[in-house]
């Protein structure tokens, strides 16, 4: 099994890139592999309920999308506001990082940040002598490949139905299909993993195994945990679902209610406890969360449905057509 990263490159016409929701969330396209015959079918999302075993326990992640890019008063720092370490401390990357050294400060909706520490990683803990209110002054952060500002549409598009835990910085795309009629006829359990921004960080070493994956936080309820254990046919709805599975099976042997964190990196080859089938959209060249799927349903079938998904006008990432790897 190749650890070299080269390996989960792919070629993507810039066409493809879905940098606008589709008119409806249950019209998207569905590539459906099946492992075992290594067969691909052309379905829409819509057929979903209908392609899941009966017992099927399909498991979600609820976490919401924070409008947690903000910008200096004066314009010329921007901010994405990472993770809340405090009501008034918070974990951010920074643009441009020069001006904003150890010390130095920043004022946003007439609020003072100051920086009290630089991470290795280049992100900054910033502390406000207030609490910044991000709903009035705060903007979506949508991917860096939509190359535009959030519309109103997103506002409603860039958070699945079911979102209700504040905290992630980018949406669980795989969950942006359902509808709340379809969610009401499957059987269906929440998680919740705050998505960060290293959800889009490449992989930047040759070999895979070398690769630093980012830390997120997540937790699972008492009710969750005792649903998704007894369940005998468990389908993750992403890959932060995965993550948050995955992560307890390796931690616990089963899945154990909680708060966490994780920084669990799935790649080839990896012995998955507890997830049987998995609801996911496409995702970037040489990405963590393509190692990931292509664990999951074996490197060479996903190359050949990812070539597929190319031939056949599939709409790419965030915004993009899904996959459901059965």
């Amino acid at each position: 099994m190749s650890t070299r990263t080269a390996d989960y490159d792919f070629q993507l016409p810039d066409e493809l890139i879905a940098r606008h929701p589709a008119p409806r969330r249950d019209a998207s396209r569905m590539l459906v592999l099946r492992r075992a015959g290594r067969t691909i079918e052309h379905r829409t999302f819509s057929d979903f309920e209908s392609l899941i075993p009966k017992e099927s326990l399909v498991v979600l992640n609820d976490t919401k999308v924070i409008p947690a890019r903000v910008f200096s008063d004066d314009g010329r720092i921007e901010l994405l506001l990472l993770e809340a370490l405090s009501p008034t401390l918070w974990q951010s990357m920074v643009r441009p990082g020069k001006k904003m050294r150890l010390g130095m400060e920043v004022v946003v909706d007439g609020i003072v940040g100051r920086v009290q520490q630089v991470l290795e990683s280049g992100e900054r803990i910033i502390e406000f002598t207030e609490v910044l209110d991000l709903d009035r002054v705060g903007k979506l952060p949508l991917p860096p490949y939509f190359e535009r500002e959030a519309d109103l549409e997103d506002q409603e598009r860039y958070q699945t139905v079911y979102a209700r835990e504040p905290g992630a910085v980018a949406a669980p795309t795989a969950g942006l299909h359902f509808t709340p009629e379809i969610l009401a006829r499957v059987p269906h359990e929440f998680v919740t993993l705050h998505v960060g921004a290293g959800t889009f960080k490449p992989v930047q070493v040759d070999d895979v195994s070398q690769h630093t994956m980012h830390e997120e936080r997540f937790s699972v309820s008492e009710a969750a945990a005792a649903r998704i254990n007894a369940a005998p046919f468990v389908v993750a709805a992403g890959t932060t679902t995965v993550r948050v599975l995955e992560t307890c099976m390796r931690n616990h042997g089963r899945i154990v209610a909680g708060r966490s964190s994780t920084n669990i990196f799935i790649h080839p080859p990896y012995q998955f406890g507890r997830v049987n089938a998995l609801l996911t959209n496409f995702h970037l060249p040489k990405s963590t969360l393509l190692m990931l799927v292509s664990a999951f349903a074996d490197r060479e079938l996903i190359r050949q449905a990812y070539e597929e998904a190319v031939r056949e006008r599939y709409r790419f990432f965030s915004y993009g057509d899904c996959m459901l790897i059965l």
